[in-house]
């Protein structure tokens, strides 16, 4: 998810009465909620090497680990240097708690959209992927930012019930996300389907790639092992599945020896859920652009697709 949801995420959790246990609190439950993305730092490699690193390491079972160890000690440091009467003395145990439970909330938010997430790295390299919310929800947002605010308007009012928004805030989060994945279940239930009535094509993979703001509805991605289609889904039954058919590959095998030692293309094969690879140009010289059904829309597909320039043999 995008860093102003797990900012909220933290600081939810903070409201619902655990900032109250320790000094420090709210900014190590806020900043454990993003940590795991210091892998952004790899965005610096540029092209697009970073996204056989991003979302791995920094979010498997060492890092969840490791990190809040490395938070909690920084917290506790900051507190030697910056003590303030003001403000609830620094329990250890509580602190490093709170550096756990802001830190796993992390890897759990990315898992619910389609861009995906290593979540036994180092140990596996597999992707999992929720495919139930868009990765910038609006409506969580609106959940979360209600929950928070009023819990603080309440708190500062001297309130003793300042804590119920931000509880229900998080029972309305839960609930919106368990709905998201039923609409999610039946429109990939209903497009294999779809898919086999109107082509007469068995799909070894469908995808309910969720949209921004409309949260009812998914963009439908399908495939077998040559090849890829699409559709959208409307809850709670309205499925339409396109008339085209693509071919997603000229060879598998080919397009990945001729793709090794290219760095972006490698990095991007090992990304790619769904890559779709396309044998452009004419003459001597021409090109593999290879890209990724999930990101074919024309605003970010430029940013998800790599040209690997194939000379004729």
């Amino acid at each position: 998810m995008d860093n102003l949801t797990h900012s909220l995420v933290g600081a939810l959790i903070g409201q619902m009465g655990l900032k109250r246990k320790t000094g420090l609190a709210m900014p190590t439950l806020i900043i454990a909620a993003n940590i795991p993305d210091i892998d952004a730092v790899a965005t610096l490699l540029g092209g697009h090497q970073h996204l056989a690193i991003r979302r791995g390491i920094t979010h498997g079972p060492i890092a969840m680990v490791v990190l809040p160890l490395l938070l909690w000690a920084a917290m506790l440091a900051w507190d030697r240097w910056r003590p303030s009467a003001n403000r609830l003395p620094v329990h250890k145990g509580w602190l490093l708690t709170l550096a756990y439970i802001g830190c796993l909330s992390h890897p759990l938010f990315d898992w619910f959209n389609s861009y995906g997430i290593r979540l036994l790295e180092p140990f596996s390299s597999q992707w999992f992927y929720g495919d139930t919310i868009f990765i910038i929800d609006i409506w969580l947002w609106i959940a979360l930012v209600a929950g928070v605010w009023m819990s603080v308007r309440r708190e500062r009012t001297g309130s003793s019930n300042w804590r119920i928004p931000a509880v229900t805030s998080l029972v309305a989060i839960v609930g919106y996300i368990f709905a998201n994945g039923l609409i999610t279940g039946r429109a990939e239930r209903m497009t294999f389907q779809a898919v086999e009535q109107k082509h007469g094509l068995m799909p070894t993979l469908v995808v309910a790639n969720p949209v921004p703001v409309q949260f009812w509805r998914r963009e439908m991605l399908w495939r077998d092992k040559t090849r890829f289609g699409q559709g959208t889904f409307s809850a709670p039954n309205v499925v339409v599945v396109d008339d085209k058919v693509g071919v997603h590959q000229i060879d598998g095998t080919k397009t990945r020896a001729l793709a090794k030692d290219n760095p972006d293309a490698a990095a991007y094969l090992f990304w790619s859920r769904m890559p779709v690879v396309r044998l452009d140009g004419e003459g001597t010289v021409r090109q593999i652009n290879i890209s990724d059904q999930r990101f074919g829309n024309p605003i970010v597909s430029n940013r998800f697709t790599v040209s690997v320039p194939v000379k004729d043999e």
